[in-house]
């Protein structure tokens, strides 16, 4: 296990930002996840972004945090939008490296060790490999076929990290962007230079939840269709 470099007082060394809206039944798995890194707990914070939710998001991370050796962080934005969530939790964060997870998902409990590790041996963004936290064949499928074409296409979206400093310098995401922003930091940390990497060793498990909208799965047709425009720069300000 990597051991964490010296910080600045008591500033941890990851920040994980998870933008919720309207998450009370998946967040506290999320946080939990994140309590079961193998790092000390002390070099890590967890911000959640309450971004317009309308149910018990809010209480449901207070009912971890009550609980949790882990620091959480609980920020209200009334403004849905994920973009401007993910900015806001960035502005409040003190690590070193940011990891942006969404709140219905699930850290593998090695992904931040291997984080910091890969970043001590010169890394300062990538994107994290990403699969179905339950155990439909066709969603597993699914998302394989994503991340195959990220291998295949070089494409770096999704949940992913960064550090801090060039998050900063980046200007983070672009806020009028509603699908897409993950790929457009990237790609534009690309066009400054940045070699972005892609985790595969460890994983974020997330919701498929999305797929099983409309009958006969036509859910899975439309998240196929909105990505594959994202990536082309088409549709990503239509509601998401």
């Amino acid at each position: 296990m990597p051991q964490p470099e010296p910080r600045h007082g008591d500033d941890p060394l990851v920040s994980v930002i998870l933008p919720a809206h309207n998450e009370a039944g998946m967040v506290g798995a999320a946080l939990r996840s994140i309590a079961e890194q193998t790092l000390p707990m002390d070099s890590i914070e967890a911000l959640v972004v309450n971004n317009g939710s309308t149910d018990r998001t809010a209480e449901a991370v207070e009912e971890v945090r009550a609980g949790s050796a882990l620091h959480i962080v609980l920020l209200n934005d009334p403004t849905p939008g994920i973009a401007r969530a993910k900015n806001l939790g960035a502005r409040n964060a003190r690590g070193r490296y940011l990891v942006f997870m969404d709140a219905d998902s699930r850290m593998s409990p090695g992904l931040l060790p291997h984080i910091v590790e890969r970043a001590k041996a010169g890394e300062r963004s990538a994107s994290i490999r990403v699969v179905a936290h339950e155990g439909d064949t066709l969603d597993r499928a699914f998302f394989g076929l994503m991340e195959w074409g990220k291998r295949i296409f070089g494409i770096r979206a999704n949940m992913s990290w960064m550090e801090a400093a060039l998050f900063e310098r980046l200007g983070g995401f672009n806020e009028d962007l509603n699908q897409a922003e993950d790929l457009d930091l990237l790609v534009r940390a690309r066009r400054e230079g940045v070699t972005v990497g892609h985790v595969t060793a460890e994983r974020i498990a997330t919701s498929p939840r999305r797929l099983h909208r409309g009958p006969l799965r036509l859910g899975m047709l439309a998240m196929f269709v909105r990505w594959a425009l994202g990536n082309f720069g088409i549709g990503r300000r239509w509601p998401y």
